[in-house]
């Protein structure tokens, strides 16, 4: 549990959020290869697959094959439960841009669990309830 620790752990967190506005959702799956999905305390699904799978049925990519969004990754605050194993809340903020001006489309927090794995630190579960402010998501997000 080095200052190296939390740099990764930070870096996997802003890792998702490139990947996820780049629309490489094979790639964003690939973070949450072993993780649990959680609604609070209900796993929902697991793994790649359910990940890569959960955001193309969301997720509305546009021509340029990107959701055309910045999701922005704040106040990482990461609590080592030894030293493979972390906690970690963050905050979310995803903007996008609409008729000339760039909108707040939504605002969270993310709750994950890491581990260490053989190169890094890779994520074993998200919370995905936390979703705390909601503007118009209806060019990111498909109704239902």
């Amino acid at each position: 549990m080095t200052g190296r620790d939390e740099y990764t752990i930070c870096a996997l967190l802003y890792r998702y959020a490139e990947l996820l506005d780049s629309g490489d959702f094979g790639s964003v799956a690939a973070l949450f290869a072993d993780a649990d999905i959680t609604i609070g305390e209900t796993v929902i699904g697991r793994g790649a697959a359910y990940v890569e799978q959960m955001f193309r049925e969301m997720v509305i990519l546009h021509a340029d094959g990107t959701p055309r969004t910045r999701h922005l990754i704040t106040n990482p605050m990461i609590e080592f439960d030894g030293p493979d194993r972390a906690r970690v809340r963050s905050c979310y903020t995803v903007l996008q841009p609409r008729d000339g001006r760039i909108d707040i489309i939504a605002s969270g927090r993310h709750h994950d669990t890491v581990v260490r794995a053989q190169d890094g630190w890779a994520f074993a579960a998200r919370d995905y309830s936390l979703l705390d402010f909601t503007g118009d998501t209806s060019d990111h997000l498909r109704p239902g």
